[in-house]
This record gives structure tokens, sequence and C-alpha cells, in this order.
């Protein structure tokens, strides 16, 4: 038997739900995967027999249903994934630069946008949401095990160390269009918190910019707003 108790952001371990975002951890990340645990009414065969050729007596593999009681309410999750939370570093190039956020859901989503458009590099400054969090992981699709994460104690420590990166940091008020903006490289994408955005400081930092659209709206959801600045920079470069 597996033990698994609720998830704590305290806890060395963390878990990934479902057999998408399992695999996804077993295929980008299989040193960090401690145990695979199978729901008893999971009926892929294919999944099953692709989870024990992976993990191949190293990592071990259960069939309980207890954990799924304890870690997922939803019905269509038949696999858990406990996955080991390491300490990341961030890696020289093209960064997405997270500014107090705060929803898991949309921590998820921007892990997905940044892999599909190759920003491999994620900054985050505090006070934030765990990017651990199992309800991150599983909202980026598996696409937490292929990102690397690093948490900065403030924005000036992370500026600080990649001195050579052109910043851009997404205002309402910046004073360059997006869409007729050149991001170039290396580039760091700055996005503030869902509620409240960037703070006015960031007005005098690189090059402040904002994503032209209607008046009909305020302004977008940060999870929209990071893939179209996403896209955009990967079209110049």
């Amino acid at each position: 038997m597996t033990k698994v108790s609720g998830y704590k952001h305290s806890d060395g371990i963390t878990y990934a739900l479902g057999a998408t975002v399992v695999m996804e951890y077993l295929n980008h990340a299989e040193d960090m995967v401690e145990a695979v645990i199978l729901h008893p009414d999971f009926k892929s065969e294919e999944t099953i027999m692709k989870i024990h050729a992976i993990c191949d007596g190293r990592i071990p593999v259960t069939t309980e249903e207890k954990p799924f009681n304890i870690l997922s309410k939803k019905d269509n999750c038949f696999v858990i994934a406990a996955v080991r939370k390491e300490t990341q570093k961030i890696e020289p190039g093209n960064h997405m630069v997270l500014v107090c956020p705060s929803n898991a859901g949309n921590l998820g989503t921007i892990m997905r946008s940044c892999l599909g458009f190759g920003v491999r590099n994620i900054a985050i400054i505090p006070p934030a949401v765990d990017n651990y969090d199992p309800k991150v992981i599983r909202a980026s699709m598996g696409a937490a095990a292929s990102v690397r994460v690093e948490i900065f104690d403030k924005f000036e420590d992370y500026a600080a160390e990649f001195p050579e990166n052109n910043l851009y940091p997404f205002m309402l008020d910046g004073s360059s269009i997006l869409q007729e903006t050149k991001i170039s490289a290396p580039y760091s994408l700055i996005m503030g918190n869902e509620a409240t955005g960037l703070p006015a400081s960031f007005a005098g930092i690189g090059s402040p910019i904002r994503i032209e659209h209607s008046d009909s709206i305020d302004s977008l959801n940060i999870t929209i707003a990071a893939s179209i600045g996403l896209y955009e920079a990967a079209k110049t470069n």
C-alpha cells in the first residue's frame, strides 16, 4: 500500500493526477517519479502496459482505491503519480516572469502555453501560488514536467541574475503596442497578478508594452495575455 495524505506545501512530494499528466512525468521527468498508483477501475490496458514498461520495477506501481478518495474527487482520474519536489534553477535564454501569480489554474495553463511556444524557463516572484500544487500540475496537462521554475525573492534579484535579457513588462498603459513591437531575444515577458496587474514601478523597467484590444473589455485574462505575448515573441525569434 502506498502511504498518501492530502497535499501540503511543506511536503517533499506532490501528485500528478490523471493518466495524461502521469505519462508526461514518466516520459519527461521519470527521475522525479517516486511511485505510480492505478485505480482498480482503470481499464486502459495499453496505458497500463506503457506505465509498467517505463517503471520496469524501478518505480513502484500499485493498484488501490484509497489514494484516489484522498487526492482526487473527479470520477475520471484513474492514475496518480507521487512526484518528488525539486528546487530548480532556470537557464539563460527566453523567460516568462510571473509577478505574484495567485491562481493555480492560471499558472498551470501558462506553463502549458510556455512549453508550446518553446519558453521552458519561468521565474516567479512571490507571494505566489505553490507551483507544485497538484492543481497547478493538472492544469498544465503535464507541461510542469518539462518546464523549469525558479522562485526569486524579488524582481531585482531576477534582473541581476539575467542582465542580458530584454525586459518587456505587460501593462494596461504600456507605452508600446505589442502587435507593433519586435521582441528581441533573449527576452523576459513579465506578467502581473491576475487581479492587480504589475505595480506601477514596472513602467520604468525595460520596454513596457500593452496588448491592443477593443474598449468593450477592460483587460484580458492573464492566461490569454501570456499566450498572446508568447505567440508574438515566437513570430520574431
